[in-house]
């Protein structure tokens, strides 16, 4: 009699377990190819860090921004392996290809030249640098990824690329090779115990660091609308149930730099659920940059199937060592929100 309704039970306990998805940018990017294995295998303080942070927050599963990508994977199992030595596993990790890095041979920013960090597909010394990746404890079903790194910028539906005096800028070579991502966008459907999800995921380019053309500012618009696009069904496949946008936008929706009217489009999305995790001093921040201040950059926004239980920014008390490790980890916090299905 007991072992029946145990069994009966079993169901609605499962339920009642809600699930953790957070996003976070280590800022886990070195120089050079191969320097990031280098320092988590040597044990570096800054990624003993991030360690810390995520064995504190033991999400579910967490999109990761700002680690340095490689052929083998090498770099994200190595850290995947630290932190399951002490107790998270993530057994299931997609990390592809990005586009930060990437060499074209064209000048891509319009200073003249043609073999910078800034003329790669997206900002990098080398391939893979500052790329991301999705960690999970549920099995991700990688042959249904849809990746839309490889999009060319203008092929977005209403893209706003830039001009100059009414020309393609840099040049319309330039803009008939360049992909919108500057990292990359993926939606990345998880089979979890509440059921399959899709994470769309993404880090968009800061909005800064450009010319009167505005071309980051202007990129960094169409990276976020990108999203719109694909649950509008103008692009890709739009999620058949139950999604999260998690990533680093680069954009704050009323403060800094930036065009702000995508990402306010998103965060009011009826079908998206902005839960506005705050830290534990009642804070938005997710970010402190000192030639900016305090920005909501980074987010989790479930889709309107999901019950939110709770959210937070990950950012202890000061003077403690847990507080330590966060801000030694990155200038970025790590956000997370527990979820359910209605």
């Amino acid at each position: 009699m007991i072992r029946a309704l145990i069994l009966l039970l079993l169901p609605i306990m499962a339920q009642a377990e809600p699930l953790r998805v957070a996003t976070f940018n280590t800022e886990l990017s070195r120089d050079g190819p191969g320097l990031l294995l280098r320092d988590i295998q040597r044990g570096d303080a800054q990624v003993q860090a991030v360690v810390e942070v995520l064995l504190a927050v033991q999400a579910d599963i967490v999109a990761l921004q700002g680690i340095d990508w490689d052929l083998n994977g090498q770099t994200i199992r190595a850290l995947t392996t630290q932190v399951s030595s002490q107790g998270l596993s993530y057994p299931h990790i997609y990390a592809a290809q990005p586009n930060s890095g990437l060499e074209t041979g064209l000048d891509m920013n319009g200073d003249g030249r043609t073999s910078g960090p800034g003329d790669a597909q997206g900002w990098g010394r080398f391939t893979g640098q500052a790329g991301m990746a999705v960690l999970s404890r549920y099995p991700i079903t990688t042959d249904q990824v849809q990746e839309f790194t490889a999009l060319r910028w203008r092929d977005l539906p209403n893209a706003k690329l830039p001009l100059v005096d009414g020309r393609p800028f840099p040049s319309t070579n330039a803009q008939d090779i360049q992909r919108l991502s500057s990292v990359a966008h993926w939606a990345v459907p998880i089979e979890t115990p509440q059921g399959p999800l899709t994470l769309m995921t993404f880090h968009a380019a800061p909005p800064v660091f450009d010319g009167p053309e505005d071309r980051n500012g202007l990129r960094n618009h169409d990276e976020i609308m990108l999203w719109r696009a694909v649950l509008d069904g103008d692009l890709g496949q739009a999620p058949n149930g139950p999604f999260i946008i998690a990533g680093d936008a680069n954009q704050d929706p009323t403060q800094g730099e930036g065009l702000k009217q995508a990402i306010r489009s998103l965060l009011t999305d009826p079908r998206l659920t902005d839960p506005r995790p705050l830290d534990p001093t009642g804070a938005l921040t997710t970010v402190t940059w000192k030639a900016v201040g305090d920005l909501r950059v980074d987010y989790v926004l479930p889709s309107a199937h999901w019950t939110v239980q709770r959210a937070g920014v990950y950012w202890p008390k000061p003077g403690t060592p847990e507080r330590d490790a966060a801000e030694k980890a990155s200038r970025h916090r790590l956000v997370w929100v527990d979820i359910e299905m209605d």
